[in-house]
């Protein structure tokens, strides 16, 4: 109990979209028109003694800008790419973005700032320059918002050995073993009945500890210190949910009598493992605890949902861990928190440009389009209708340059434009591990809260080519930015991002970077504090400095 009232006492300030179970298109009229929620250090820090992070400040250079606490509280909020896009957009409002609908013609002007969300997890907001002429180019940058997790499977009711269980599938590549003993709940979205026949999209998100997966104790595996610890993913990573009691309690069985006729016409109940199509007393006793199973978990969400069991006619959730993210190290240094990779980037881009056209000074000199760009299923390979190997980010340029064009015609608007156009791939880096650092190669280790890390790779697994690592690295000189570089060892194999998928889709200059860390794809990950606001001067600098740098260049001239 004394767990439960520390995790309660370190909950978040509810934000709009978490004071109720919240739809993922709530009226823009409804939501703050303010400067994203400042950070509030006392529910998150580790340590009650630990100083007070400095509140987010927008000032023209950004030079005393932290954005630190901002972005604990956007991972806090995202605990899933739901969670992460809905938080975005509400920020994007916020700061006075206009919604767009892919469905409907835009209607853009020179000065305007708007988005557009795609599954409601990817993302692209853009603001066009005032001085935005047809051909110009687009200054954007590229980051993802899903992380390695697990998933429920779609008939995921088991039983085991008296217990209730949650069957599971892995998504990306995780370190599963960081999964287990750790506190799990459940997030996501549901869609749910409305009014007069209409579907609503909703998330969900069970802040209590709901699930665990237990390890074996060492006394029944002696030899998991000297062989290791080797989980088979498919049968004993399955998160416990309850025990299962012998005899039901009058309220259960009362809830059992009557599901039965409730399921009869219930979408998910239907499905096999979720509900055997007869009367609870009539069937065995395992299908009897696979249909109870399904309904306990169920009647949580319908809870959270604040609604009827019967209403839920679809979910998709992830298995999340509830430990929230903090400050940590002996200096408070270090962040500490899942799903670092890739939230941290999608962070710092997405207050980069929020900042960096905060009012219309900012883009009056402008001639480019600024453009924030953030896709799901980078971890499993992009290749979905929201991941950046679908075309999603050069249809919305086509749109643009098609919608300021007005009347004009001209030659290959779009190539021209591209030609002019640069993409920063921001994803994490792998810093130097202090107990593994034969793992890098000797001259390109990383280190952490010593700025952003400069991707190479000579077999284009990173898009960072001479010109676009120059280019990039001159912004860092100009702003007294640091930059470092890495490449991998040519005995190990190299991991990729989406930079080369976007840099080959329309041939745009890409450079790949990202935040040092350590943990990478466990299920509770670190970064430096320091690298954080780093980061998001950089891409700042990014977006006001890239045209007076690339106008000095031109390769092939």
């Amino acid at each position: 109990m004394a767990a439960i009232t520390r995790l309660q006492q370190m909950q978040l300030p509810h934000s709009p979209l978490t004071l109720k179970p919240s739809v993922l298109f709530p009226n823009p009229n409804q939501l703050r028109r303010s400067r994203p929620r400042t950070f509030s250090t006392g529910p998150m820090l580790c340590s009650s003694n630990a100083p007070h992070l400095p509140q987010s400040s927008v000032s023209a250079a950004g030079a005393n800008t932290s954005i630190v606490g901002d972005l604990l509280d956007y991972l806090n909020e995202s605990w899933t790419h739901f969670h992460a896009t809905a938080e975005a957009k509400r920020q994007l409002i916020a700061a006075g973005f206009h919604l767009l609908s892919e469905n409907d013609e835009w209607d853009l002007k020179p000065g305007g700032r708007y988005f557009f969300t795609r599954n409601m997890s990817c993302l692209v907001a853009f603001a066009v320059g005032e001085k935005y002429s047809v051909g110009s180019g687009f200054h954007a940058i590229a980051a993802h918002t899903d992380s390695p997790c697990l998933k429920l499977k779609p008939r995921s009711a088991s039983s085991k050995s008296g217990y209730q269980m949650i069957n599971v599938q892995t998504y990306g590549g995780g370190l599963w073993h960081t999964w287990f003993d750790r506190d799990l709940s459940v997030a996501g979205r549901g869609i749910l009945r409305g009014s007069k026949g209409s579907f609503l999209h909703k998330l969900v998100k069970v802040k209590r500890p709901l699930l665990r997966i237990p390890t074996l104790a060492i006394h029944l595996d002696r030899t998991v210190n000297k062989d290791g610890f080797k989980p088979n993913i498919e049968t004993q990573l399955i998160p416990l949910l309850a025990s299962k009691l012998e005899e039901a309690s009058l309220e259960t069985k009362e809830k059992s009598t009557t599901a039965s006729s409730k399921a009869d016409h219930h979408p998910l109940l239907m499905q096999e493992n979720y509900y055997i199509h007869s009367n609870v007393t009539g069937v065995s006793n395992g299908n009897a605890f696979l249909f109870i199973c399904c309904m306990q978990l169920l009647e949580v969400l319908s809870d959270e949902l604040n609604c009827n069991l019967d209403d839920i006619v679809s979910i998709e959730l992830n298995i999340c861990d509830t430990q929230p993210s903090c400050l940590g190290g002996g200096n408070d240094e270090f962040i500490f928190s899942g799903r670092l990779d890739n939230l941290a980037s999608s962070y710092c881009a997405l207050r980069a440009l929020i900042d960096s056209c905060e009012s219309r000074s900012d883009i009056s000199n402008e001639h480019a389009v600024r453009m924030v760009a953030l896709f799901d299923n980078e971890e499993v390979g992009s290749g979905s209708i929201q991941g950046a190997g679908a075309p999603t980010m050069f249809q919305a340029m086509r749109r643009i340059i098609s919608c300021l064009a007005e009347k004009y015609v001209g030659e290959c608007a779009f190539e021209r434009a591209i030609r002019q156009s640069f993409l920063v791939s921001a994803d994490m880096a792998h810093g130097v591990h202090p107990n593994f650092m034969d793992k890098h190669e000797e001259h390109h280790r990383p280190e952490m809260q010593k700025g952003l890390v400069i991707k190479h790779n000579a077999n284009q697994r990173y898009a960072t080519s001479g010109v676009t690592s120059f280019i990039f690295k001159e912004i860092g000189k100009i702003h007294n930015l640091p930059t470092q570089e890495f490449v991998v060892r040519n005995d190990m194999g190299c991991g990729s991002t989406i930079g080369p998928i976007l840099a080959s889709g329309a041939g745009i200059r890409t450079v790949d970077c990202g935040i040092p860390q350590l943990s990478m794809h466990s299920v509770r990950e670190i970064c430096g504090k320091e690298d954080i606001d780093i980061a998001y001067k950089y891409f700042k600098a990014f977006y006001q400095t890239f045209s007076s740098i690339d106008r000095k260049l031109d390769v092939d001239s």
